[in-house]
């Protein structure tokens, strides 16, 4: 039996129920709820947090990673956190990119001090066209830069990286964006089903070895 945790944003969030755990209803519909089926079948003793909360920045994870992460203990933690520190800049809210690096290095170190045995994958941020990135598309496309500090991170914490946005560029091209990302943003159940494909391959590859 492992206890898994997915921490972040909206996209992980995917309209959870935050009263309960452990119920069909706290995945709620995104990636983790793709999720669940295959970790359950893995072993049907494994528990599966979902901790993600819409709209949140690295700022605000960050904040929240002593109730949500350190005190589940989970073995598996995953983190997916960007868009919004990006996105959020619009008005002057955002999170600078060396401010992100920083928070996000922050809490991958300090989880591995307090918890030596997890293991941490980290899932670059990503976009596409849609309608909530159209009108301010080279604004976000800064996401792109923010994928590559996920990546220089992994790379120096020697962590598992599950990437998504070179798969999402590849497939919208046969099958259109809002095929995957509804809004540009949010995935749909074709983009939710996606990260979950290429997280259990990492998960299976780098971590259940």
């Amino acid at each position: 039996m492992s206890k898994f945790v997915f921490f972040g944003d909206s996209i992980t969030d995917a309209g959870r129920n935050r009263e309960l755990d452990l119920h069909q209803s706290s995945y709620g519909y995104g990636y983790v709820r793709s999720l669940v089926s295959k970790l359950l079948k893995d072993d049907a003793k494994n528990e599966i947090y979902n901790r993600g909360y819409s709209g949140f920045r690295s700022v605000d994870i960050y904040a929240k990673i002593k109730v949500d992460v350190w005190n589940l203990s989970p073995d598996v933690l995953t983190i997916l956190i960007g868009v919004n520190d990006v996105w959020h800049e619009i008005k002057n809210n955002g999170v600078e990119i060396n401010r992100y690096e920083n928070i996000y290095r922050m809490m991958i170190g300090e989880t591995l001090q307090r918890l030596s045995n997890v293991k941490i994958i980290l899932i670059e941020p990503f976009f596409l066209h849609g309608s909530a990135t159209d009108e301010i598309y080279d604004h976000i496309s800064k996401v792109k830069e923010y994928a590559k500090v996920v990546d220089k991170l992994a790379k120096e914490f020697e962590l598992p990286l599950v990437k998504i946005q070179d798969k999402l560029d590849s497939l919208a091209e046969v099958n259109g964006d809002q095929f995957y990302l509804y809004d540009g943003v949010h995935p749909n159940i074709a983009g939710a089903d996606l990260i979950a494909d290429e997280w259990f391959n990492v998960y299976l590859n780098q971590i259940k070895m």
